[in-house]
């Protein structure tokens, strides 16, 4: 059995594993859910080209689709595809019925080796579906109001059950209310179930009444770093009929850094919760053969290199490529100098740099991590022998067929950030003050700084206390009542080591210790106004700082632990102090936060905060200690030590090779065996809560959290025929890039707002409207959080950035309009930019379209999700022909816009968009409809996926 790790890979270092050996070994644990109830058959497959073979592994036989046998029995060159198509191919044959999945699908993947890219629709289905509580809830309400409507239809509700293997893990509910103490962390969590009492009421009802749900109870990890460490086992199994089917794990999440789990060779993205609630009742995902784009790396990173570097430079490279919509699929010697966790990090910012997935095969990394981390021994000979039989195992051998290729050498990776707005941003650290001195410029508009502090000895530079870095523009630093320092454009005061994308890699997190460490010990400290804060992705990640002592260096720095889950990143941030706060806000300033999660978008972590930047874990302690991003701090003092010296980041930054021994001496297996050995337990807080059973919910009509959402009113057996747009008013007018933080409900929920009203209405005081995320389960709070951005612009209101548009000459909150056109009966239309809906997969922006009313949106280009998500709640998508938009052809939002032809609409189809100008002049555009399938096209007859869904589980 594995004692401990003797050797964890680090940058440059050899990509082997090995282990002590145990003279007892310890109790197995199996990630494997055990069997669940309602669990449909896996396969019935037709077997046109006889694959169905079996796998002897030890004393254990199990059943698979052999793609060695298929490729001789008439699938010829599969060998060649790429690692992730041959999991798609596997799906397929193991699912062949003759309806859903056809021979001619099957024949379609090997088709592709010709083309490397395909228009054809395949019907795909994943082995188990992932969740987070603010993706999850909306999901299992939906799940409760469809056993509801299942009554009014004269069903039974018992029919509607998540059909494969579903588990929620609480982790977006959390936020960093304290900080910088001993107490925080219990504070917190206790803040947190005040807030989130009726939701969490909420989902142990749904685990007892729903079979095949699981829920990991909050305080215990992020989705992503759970799936990783226990839930995900590469290869699954199931037995039916006296035999054991094994396949390759597969899954979708509500969450689009589902992908995380790519870097362990489990094929996996996100999707928006409706097309996570079909696949939970057992329909395919429909979707086209993707290009599959080869990522080729060769070299090793050079020393004190992170992964953090790694990945920003891949985002960049991968963005200015273009993989919106593709798969990415990683390869090359470059694999043998990086760790599995690495690889994750990769594979978990997928969405960021556009792709669908971010996949890297199974290799031998990958068998020494799941022994690592605890998974069962039969299960790890079982994942080498099937990858092995399979051709799906990374040997060296023949590179695969790819649509298109890049490389990137990984000594060339140098030190970096993202930032202010978006994730592939990439400048370098040596660059970022000067970038961040440019950026300052477009973020106040290009407004002068009047106020520059004189220039002393011909050197401009800071006048705060503990501040050093020289700058070629001074700032004007603004008084913090009851403080002794000031606050200045550039100023970081929110410094997080957040959960996701790098808590997983314990190279960077012990990074961070000994940059703490190093730090402590030359005296240096944080700025008074910087919020620090530590929210690892798993309690395994406090076992191993605690026992290396790093913990002890990050308390000294206010790094305390702040609570297990996803916080900063995704605007779960908490509130500043309000001295802090109030200056910002009082003098136009342009404050910072440093954070090392993946999402950086405008409004989004904090609404005082107005330039964020992604950087590695060890940086983040660095600006923490700069407290600006107007230091360079890659050659600038970051401060003094106790006898008055400079010191500077290299100083106090540590070797790779330190960090190394850190991991062996400190990381054991023993470690996930007892923190998962009962995962779905919980805390007091979570055993205390009361709960109540029922087929169907008893809906709280006093609830601000929880509410039956009004999709399935008046529905019948059979839907009514799709009705044309007629007369549509304009909305909104957006230019690229508008992401579904900016149409989503996230975040804090400000008292002026409409939702902050409608809870104000509802006697809930300010200090408990908690989060957008955290009332996700409540449509009448979403609805009116949709398109209320702090940060969103719409163009029909222009200068003027928030929820807003123009109605009748006057400036109104997009919901209080949206509602007035719907009691006119007056549908309404969007026009967009390029890439709209870039982001997280959420659902919200998509059901929040639909319930204001929105019947299209027409745009010069989508992202993958948020376009599938429109189409699962009704909406039309449309995109203009190329070099067309609405600016081109004159739209300024006073317009009225017709859509004919809706009833005859085919998937991709062009039509006729006719719009009629405020002075009566009419012009006509044509459009793509972006139906990209017949089951979507379907979805849109039905009213929408969870109709479709629902009248076939009442039908059968």
């Amino acid at each position: 059995m594995l004692r401990k790790f003797s050797q964890i890979r680090q940058p440059g270092i050899p990509r082997t594993w090995t282990a002590r050996i145990q003279p007892k070994a310890a109790p197995a644990l199996s990630g494997t859910p055990p069997p669940r109830r309602g669990s449909p058959a896996v396969t019935k497959s037709l077997d046109s080209f006889k694959a169905r073979k079996t796998l002897k592994v030890g004393d254990k036989t199990y059943t698979y689709f052999s793609l060695p046998d298929a490729e001789k029995n008439g699938l010829e060159g599969i060998s060649k595809l790429p690692f992730s198509l041959k999991v798609i191919l596997e799906n397929l044959l193991r699912f062949e019925d003759g309806r859903t999945v056809t021979k001619e699908d099957i024949k379609a993947v090997a088709d592709w080796l010709k083309t490397r890219t395909s228009s054809h629709e395949i019907s795909y289905r994943p082995a188990r579906v992932l969740m987070q509580d603010f993706t999850g809830v909306p999901a299992v309400v939906d799940l409760a109001a469809m056993r509801d409507a299942a009554v009014k239809l004269g069903g039974d509700p018992k029919k509607v059950n998540p059909l494969v293997p579903v588990d929620l893990v609480i982790d977006h509910s959390v936020m960093v209310d304290y900080f910088g103490t001993a107490a925080a962390f219990r504070q917190n969590v206790e803040r947190e179930y005040e807030r989130n009492q009726e939701r969490y009421e909420f989902l142990r009802w749904g685990q007892s009444a729903f079979d095949n749900f699981r829920a990991v109870p909050p305080g215990t990890g992020i989705c992503h770093q759970v799936n990783l460490e226990y839930l995900a086992q590469t290869v699954w199994t199931k037995t039916e009929d006296g035999e054991t089917i094994a396949y390759p794990d597969t899954l979708v999440g509500t969450d689009s850094h589902t992908t995380m789990v790519n870097g362990l060779a489990v094929l996996g993205w996100g999707v928006g919760g409706i097309e996570a609630e079909a696949a939970m009742l057992g329909q395919p995902i429909s979707m086209l053969l993707p290009e599959v784009v080869g990522f080729k790396l060769t070299g090793k990173l050079n020393d004190g290199i992170t992964a953090t570097d790694l990945v920003l430079t891949v985002t960049q490279m991968l963005r200015k490529k273009g993989v919106v919509g593709k798969f990415v699929e990683f390869y090359g010697e470059g694999l043998d100098h990086l760790s599995l966790e690495d690889a994750a990090t990769i594979a978990n910012m997928a969405p960021e740099y556009g792709a669908t997935c971010g996949f890297f095969p199974v290799d031998n990394d990958t068998l020494a991590f799941l022994k690592a981390t605890g998974r069962d021994a039969d299960r790890v000979a079982l994942v080498e022998a099937y990858s092995k039989a399979q051709g799906m195992y990374r040997d060296g051998g023949v590179e695969p067929v790819f649509t298109d290729t890049l490389e990137l050498d990984l000594s060339s990776v140098v030190p970096s950030l993202a930032g202010p707005k978006r994730p592939q941003d990439r400048v370098t650290l040596r660059d970022a003050a000067k970038e961040f001195a440019k950026a300052l410029e477009d973020i106040k508009g290009g407004r002068k700084n009047q106020d520059a502090i004189p220039a002393v000895n011909g050197e401009s530079r800071f006048v705060d206390e503990g501040a050093t870095g020289v700058l070629d523009k001074p700032h004007q630093r603004y008084d913090v009542k009851g403080a002794d320092h000031g606050l200045a454009d550039g100023d970081v005061v929110i410094a997080a080591i957040t959960s996701c994308t790098n808590t997983s890699n314990p190279s960077v997190l012990i990074g961070a210790g000994l940059v703490a460490r190093n730090a402590r010990k030359k005296g240096l400290k944080v700025k008074p106004w910087v919020k620090t804060s530590l929210a690892p992705g798993s309690q395994v990640v406090t076992d191993y700082l605690v026992k290396a002592g790093l913990q002890d260096d990050l308390d000294a720095l206010g790094f305390n632990l702040t609570g297990y889950g996803c916080t900063t990143c995704i605007g779960n941030s908490g509130p500043l102090p309000e001295e802090i706060s109030a200056t910002i806000n009082e003098n136009d300033l342009v404050a910072c936060s440093v954070l090392s999660g993946n999402r950086n978008f405008e409004g989004r972590v904090n609404p005082d905060v107005r330039a964020n930047y992604l950087a590695s874990p060890p940086l983040v302690v660095a600006y923490a200690i700069a407290g600006s991003l107007n230091v360079n701090v890659a050659e600038d003092p970051l401060g003094v030590d106790q006898d008055g010296n400079p010191v500077f980041l290299k100083d106090i930054w540590p070797t790779t090779q330190e960090i190394t021994d850190i991991i062996r001496s400190t990381i054991t297996e023993e470690m996930f065996r007892g923190r998962y050995s009962d995962v779905f337990k919980g805390d007091e807080h979570w055993q205390g809560i009361k709960v109540e059973g029922g087929l169907t919910y008893s809906w709280p009509t006093s609830s601000t959290y929880i509410q039956n959402p009004p999709y399935f009113e008046g529905m019948t057996m059979e839907p009514k025929p799709l009705q044309d747009i007629d007369n549509a008013a304009v909305m909104g007018l957006f230019l690229d890039s508008i992401t579904t933080d900016h149409i989503s409900p996230a975040g804090s929920i400000k008292a002026d707002s409409p939702a902050g009203t409608y809870l104000s209405e509802h006697q809930v005081a300010v200090r408990d409207f908690n989060s957008y995320g955290a009332r996700r389960g409540n449509h009448e709070v979403m609805m009116r959080g949709t398109f209320a951005n702090i940060r969103i612009k719409n163009q029909m209101v222009p200068g003027v950035e928030g929820g807003y548009t123009m109605k009748d000459g006057k400036q109104r909150w997009i919901y209080d309009a949206a509602m007035e056109y719907r009691a006119a009966g007056q549908p309404l239309v969007i026009f967009a930019g390029k890439e709209y809906g870039t982001g997280s997969s959420r659902d919200w922006a998509a059901k929040g379209t639909t319930l204001l009313g929105v019947r299209a949106v027409i745009a010069q280009s989508f992202e993958r999700i948020h376009r599938s998500n429109l189409v699962g709640m009704g909406v039309l998508p449309f995109t203009f022909k190329d070099g067309e938009s609405w600016q081109s052809h004159g739209i300024t939002g006073t317009e009225k816009v017709t859509i004919k032809g809706v009833a005859d609409l085919k998937p991709r189809q062009m039509v006729d968009i006719e719009v009629e100008f405020a002075d009566g002049s009419k012009k006509t555009i044509e459009a793509l409809c972006r139906i990209d399938t017949l089951d979507e096209l379907e979805y849109i007859k039905a009213g929408g996926i969870l109709h479709y869904v629902l009248r076939n589980l009442v039908n059968s």
